[in-house]
């Protein structure tokens, strides 16, 4: 069997009513034939989207194909143990022309039971803000489900958000039952568990792609939420010069930021899952037993389980993201 490399993958583009076109600008994302583009599902193997390897020869493969072929050389032996084909994350890019719904998302338990799917928790890198923008990210207070209702009731949900302008660089810890909204003129990261169970407390009062007002689940929503005061809005963290900087470290994923101007060794020998790199800015060379592989900004690339040394060689000063399980 050929031995596994740095796999990149197809991008598959979402329409969305808030959309916008800075995925193209910024990133350089072809999204035609769509005149603007919401979401960049940039790697994810669930439902019935499964991202199709670009390079290399495993070019046109699914990504669930891939992993039946090598399993845990691919994902890690523990991630397969748990996931089997399906890849447990889901990484994407958003550009937001209007806000999003103030929406929520279940935990593992609710959504398996509700809807034999995992739960939905996530982070967010901004990669650009336009003055001005601003993030919803939990209650000002402690709230409770009758408080929460009336305010819907009322229209006047609002009031009880925590919204403040956000900046490129800023990072949010979104788990599972924590209110939250992207604002418009935002160009974001998300890394997410394989997912896509989504509830709507609130869309602006405005009609869909199809005229029509969106679905809102208001019982659902008030069953998952995290009523008690938001105890932080975005995650403090230091950039670390040509080294790497913990963002989030849960148990459905850890992801790290790497910063550095000159090449750096990186060993994985105590991690036992994939790991996905996400170029934010600049660019660089994987350099890894057996080749290498070019990565650019806005690529996102998914490193076998099995390559447990790599260098990083800079084209450009670079900061990437650096997830794994574990």
């Amino acid at each position: 069997m050929q031995k596994l490399y740095p796999l990149k993958f197809q991008p598959v583009f979402k329409d969305k009513v808030w959309g916008g076109t800075r995925l193209k600008s910024l990133l350089g994302k072809d999204f035609a034939p769509l005149s603007n583009c919401g979401e960049s599902w940039e790697l994810c193997a669930f439902a019935e989207e499964v991202s199709v390897v670009s390079n290399g020869f495993l070019k046109g493969n699914e990504l669930t194909e891939v992993i039946e072929i090598y399993m845990g050389d691919l994902v890690g032996d523990k991630v397969f143990d748990q996931f089997g084909l399906e890849f447990p994350l889901l990484v994407k890019f958003i550009d937001t022309n209007d806000y999003l719904s103030v929406q929520v998302h279940p935990d593992d338990a609710t959504a398996r039971k509700q809807h034999n799917a995992n739960g939905k928790t996530e982070m967010w890198y901004i990669v650009d803000a336009q003055p001005g923008a601003e993030i919803i990210a939990g209650f000002k207070q402690n709230v409770n489900r009758q408080t929460v209702q009336k305010h819907i009731e009322n229209n006047t949900l609002r009031e009880l958000l925590l919204a403040r302008p956000v900046k490129a660089g800023d990072v949010f810890f979104l788990p599972a039952g924590k209110v939250h909204a992207i604002g418009a003129g935002i160009t974001l990261c998300e890394i997410q568990q394989a997912s896509d169970v989504t509830y709507r407390l609130y869309d602006w009062d405005r009609p869909g792609l199809d005229g029509k007002p969106r679905e809102l689940h208001i019982e659902k929503s008030l069953e998952v939420l995290d009523f008690k005061k938001a105890s932080e809005f975005n995650l403090p963290y230091q950039p670390k010069p040509n080294g790497s900087v913990n963002l989030v470290k849960d148990q459905h994923f850890t992801t790290n930021l790497l910063n550095f101007d000159h090449k750096i060794e990186s060993d994985y020998f105590m991690v036992d899952s994939f790991v996905l790199l996400v170029c934010l800015e600049g660019g660089f060379e994987i350099h890894y037993q057996g080749g290498s592989e070019k990565i650019g900004p806005g690529e996102v690339v998914l490193l076998p389980a099995e390559l447990k040394q790599v260098s990083y060689i800079p084209f450009a000063p670079s900061r990437v993201l650096e997830t794994y399980i574990g």
